[in-house]
């Protein structure tokens, strides 16, 4: 099984990056699955119906999210209807929708997929290393064998103490957050592949992301300042992992770095 993990996509840019370019790395890789996270992709900050809904469209199957997923409040009886193919961190206490999801290739290949937020620097959430060992069992109750994990945290040292704490038990943790894409992509001794961050689909005259003079005047100045979207040189950012369909385990890992051409 090839899978296709993008990291945070960030507004209309990073969604136009996932529609134009993600059918071409299915064809050009010969993709079986493609997840996405999706918490930044309407205006930057959280995800609408319309925009989980464009990115599905866009050959996604799977949308994870994180911190941001609340900043929108349409978005709460989206992530509760039925079949909803949009995941919140599964370590939020008593949130509504679910923190891990099936996605499934044509020829009925499975790929369960749990979706995570560290604590360091973020909100006091439960453990999500315990959350992730509930969510894993429950995906092994149901058959799955390979599952990839979106660890979405803000310190490095999180995210590589749980591809650590994993490996050997899932098939990949995978970075998000940071919108900055690390070169430590690697395949850990017990078989799980291991990236501390994907990156992000978005625009790169930016800070990450975002607007880059509205940045330095808010760091130049400390008054608070309104954040837009930047548009200009737009990446897709990502990572494709190969797993074998018998064992779960990672067979490589490899980052992924594609121009939207303007």
């Amino acid at each position: 099984m090839k899978i296709l993990f993008v990291g945070d996509v960030f507004g209309k840019p990073g969604r136009q990056a996932v529609q134009r370019l993600v059918p071409r790395l299915i064809a050009r890789e010969g993709l079986d699955l493609v997840i996405a996270n999706a918490e930044n992709s309407a205006a930057g900050a959280g995800v609408t119906p319309d925009a989980a809904e464009e990115l599905l469209a866009a050959e996604v199957d799977l949308l994870t999210s994180g911190n941001h997923i609340w900043s929108k409040r349409e978005i709460v009886p989206y992530l509760e209807k039925p079949g909803s193919r949009l995941l919140r961190p599964a370590n939020y206490p008593g949130a509504p929708g679910r923190g891990r999801g099936i996605a499934s290739t044509p020829d009925g290949r499975r790929l369960g997929v749990v979706n995570l937020e560290g604590r360091v620097f973020m909100k006091a959430l439960d453990d999500p290393f315990r959350a992730a060992e509930a969510e894993i069992a429950a995906l092994r109750a149901e058959g799955v064998t390979a599952i990839l994990v979106d660890m979405h945290c803000e310190a490095t040292s999180e995210k590589n103490a749980m591809g650590w704490f994993l490996d050997g038990r899932v098939s990949a943790v995978l970075g998000t957050h940071t919108h900055v894409q690390t070169a430590d992509a690697r395949v850990l001794p017990g078989g799980t592949a291991f990236v501390t961050d994907v990156g992000m689909c978005g625009p790169w005259d930016s800070v990450i992301g975002v607007r880059k003079e509205l940045v330095l005047e808010r760091f130049l100045t400390q008054r608070p300042v309104g954040f837009e979207p930047a548009k200009r040189d737009v990446w897709l950012q990502g990572a494709i992992v190969e797993i074998d369909d018998a064992t779960g385990r990672a067979r490589s890992i490899a980052r992924v770095q594609e121009r939207l051409e303007e």
